[in-house]
């Protein structure tokens, strides 16, 4: 089969890898490169852990992601996923982490629950007067998100996998080139001298995927219902007691609140997970300015060690949200080689390549997609990702 993947995101750039080294033909095209910090799947690390409540569907794929994440190691020798842990703030009995809990050990997967006195052990300082336990995820951790994208790709073309980088607009079941496209051979390696295609120029195959975050939405009006917000993430110098893969990755549910500990030196990185401002996909990138008060006061609270730690750096990133934060996966209704992918809500990073097995599988084979991940109205549901408020 000859699969045209539109995004080099981590989904898109998951399903060239998946597909790839299945033998079969894989043309990614992406307007940036992979990994640009302009796209969702930018920046430099994301959280990977099982927990997602009682969602046993959405458990079971990030388990086999870290599994899929760890095979990609092996094959390129990168070093992509730190396994220091996630402690999860809960903060009453019968919330978010008790059924996290629950679901995990259905599924076997490691965790433990720890008296608020125990976990203060896990980090340099922990405010835990309002705990009720901390749930830890021991084989969670913290991905390089950019890196990871970047060794995607890059073993896709190791594969056979040619790389456009162009502006693509759907047109039927083919995707049309909007601007001149740079184009790598197989390999990796260029086609060519200044190899190019003009624009205007088609590109087809037995399927088309558009695997392209925020632009999904404007691409496809009317039928992938997204926002695309504005984010903004924090970095604070605590020092060398904060490094990870010391310090594990962390989240306050409730509050809206997650982080990581000082990871290959970019600092202590904490973020408020409510919902930021809209945010076009085609805008630039505004400086990180908001939240600093609010995350501040999280800080003091539950670090107190980092009360006063300076700002080393702030950023933002995009968020592509469905109304009920699941992702979408499902074949386009009136063009039968035409798929769309996405919609991964700030949670679908560490499933991207769980989830591009279960749509290469589709593409193959006919397996049918989850039911959730279906094209459709959404009714607003509570968070999957690291936000029970907001």
């Amino acid at each position: 089969m000859d699969v045209v993947i539109v995004g080099a995101g981590t989904f898109g750039a998951s399903l060239a890898w998946t597909l790839a080294r299945a033998g079969h033909g894989v043309t990614l095209v992406d307007q940036f490169e992979p990994g640009d910090e302009r796209a969702s799947s930018g920046g430099e690390s994301r959280l990977i852990r099982c927990s997602h409540g009682a969602e046993a569907d959405y458990t079971r794929s990030a388990r086999r992601a870290r599994a899929l994440w760890r095979e990609l190691e092996a094959e390129s020798g990168a070093e992509l996923m730190v396994e220091c842990g996630t402690a999860w703030f809960a903060e009453r009995e019968d919330g978010w982490e008790a059924e996290s809990e629950r679901a995990l050990a259905e599924q076997g997967i490691p965790s433990q629950r720890l008296e608020p006195g125990e976990a203060a052990r896990l980090f340099p300082s922990l405010g835990v007067d309002d705990l009720a336990f901390v749930l830890l995820e021991p084989e969670a951790g913290v991905l390089r998100a950019q890196r990871a994208v970047h060794t995607l790709a890059a073993q896709a073309a190791q594969h056979g996998a040619r790389f456009v980088r162009g502006r693509a607009l759907p047109d039927g079941d083919t995707a049309l080139l909007a601007d001149g496209a740079r184009v790598a051979g197989d390999g990796g390696r260029p086609a060519a001298a200044g190899a190019s295609l003009p624009a205007g120029a088609r590109l087809e195959g037995d399927a088309v995927v558009w695997a392209c975050g925020a632009w999904l939405g404007p691409l496809f009006d009317g039928l992938v219902p997204l926002r695309v917000t504005c984010q903004e993430l924090l970095f604070f110098d605590g020092g060398p007691a904060w490094r990870t893969p010391g310090v594990p990755g962390w989240v306050d549910y409730d509050r809206a609140m997650y982080g990581t500990g000082d990871l290959d030196g970019l600092g202590v990185k904490a973020a408020l997970d409510e919902e930021g401002p809209p945010l076009e996909p085609e805008a630039d990138l505004p400086p990180a300015s908001a939240t600093e008060p609010r995350v501040r006061a999280y800080l003091a609270d539950r670090f107190p060690a980092l009360a006063r730690a300076p700002l080393r750096e702030g950023r933002c990133c995009r968020y592509e949200l469905s109304p009920d934060s699941r992702f979408v996966a499902d074949r386009h209704p009136e063009h039968e080689r035409t798929w769309l992918l996405g919609a991964g809500s700030g949670h679908g990073f560490k499933h991207g390549p769980a989830v591009a097995e279960q749509m290469a599988a589709a593409l193959l084979d006919g397996a049918p997609l989850p039911a959730p991940y279906a094209l459709g109205a959404r009714a607003p549901a509570r968070s999957l990702r690291t936000a029970g408020s907001g």
